[in-house]
């Protein structure tokens, strides 16, 4: 149990991160979700949204996470 324990810890630690670095981002003007190449569609009674932007960043940001999670494993 250890293990689990020291993981939920270092979730922990990285969700407080994340969440600092959220806040500090949106001070700045910077909000997720409204990036260049984020599609919305108006019409009267609807709205989409569509975060294609957003999506490659996060999906940039959480692969070079996981590279470096995999080389700091070895």
């Amino acid at each position: 149990m250890s293990a689990l324990g020291k993981l939920l810890i270092w979730a922990g630690v990285g969700l407080v991160l994340l969440g600092l670095a959220l806040v500090v981002a949106a001070r700045w003007g910077w909000t997720l979700g409204h990036l260049p190449g984020d599609l919305v569609f108006r019409r009267k009674n609807l709205v989409i949204f569509v975060p294609l932007g957003t999506m490659v960043v996060l999906s940039l940001v959480a692969t070079w996470l996981l590279h470096l999670w995999q080389r700091w494993g070895r």
